[in-house]
């Protein structure tokens, strides 16, 4: 059998004259709420799919009127779909349209949105999430490394020592990095109790890793 080269050099790489050891390390880091992503459903209907879009063209203005006041950023609106809608005992068959907007919201703004965006026609608010600022990611990123791997490498000096060994060498590191999303409560419209932003889970940055060692 021929190896490639990077086959031979994996080979090389794992290759262990002493005791084998795993070790899974991680790290997280809670951070500041720098804004809210926001989603919402938007729909409208009518007996056929021309109302439809009609009217959830005229629903979709006054959503963007609404949340242009609250001063959210990177307004994205998808493009809209129509189902038929079968007749019920309670209401006759129409055609239904709908769409989906999202957006990043100032933290401030949140009980706001909730009260007027989430009180017009035909909009479902989803719970938003909260987002940290991008400018020390990696700063962050490094950190969480270095704390992940330290981890893992505590976790083997002990179990080494256990065995009585005392020396460690690094053969191979399997790199699982993410972000834990942290979603708000339900949303609600009432304005005896209020959302307070403050109360939201922070944005969470997690790193985890698998690390195997060479023990001597």
């Amino acid at each position: 059998m021929t190896l490639t080269p990077a086959a031979v050099a994996q080979q090389v790489q794992l290759r262990c004259d002493g005791t084998l050891l795993e070790a899974s390390g991680q790290a997280e880091r809670k951070r500041s709420i720098e804004s809210l992503r926001l989603s919402l459903a938007l729909e409208a209907d009518a007996a056929t799919a021309d109302g439809a879009l009609a009217a959830l063209q005229e629903r979709l203005a006054a959503v963007r009127l609404a949340l242009r006041q609250l001063a959210v950023r990177e307004l994205e609106v998808s493009s809209p779909s129509t189902w038929q809608r079968p007749a019920s005992r309670n209401q006759p068959a129409a055609v239904q349209a709908n769409l989906q907007v999202s957006g990043q919201l100032p933290p401030a703004q949140l009980q706001n949105l909730i009260r007027t965006v989430g009180a017009l026609p035909g909009v479902r608010l989803a719970p938003v999430s909260s987002e940290a600022g991008r400018g020390d990611d990696a700063v962050v990123q490094r950190q969480l490394l270095r704390e992940a791997y330290q981890d893992a490498l505590t976790q083997a000096r002990e179990l080494a020592g256990a065995i009585g060994l005392a020396q460690l060498s690094p053969l191979e590191v399997q790199l699982d990095r993410g972000v834990r999303p942290m979603m708000n409560r339900a949303a609600t419209t009432d304005a005896s109790s209020p959302f307070d932003p403050a109360e939201l889970p922070p944005p969470t940055d997690r790193t985890s890793m698998l690390v195997r060692f060479c023990a001597h």
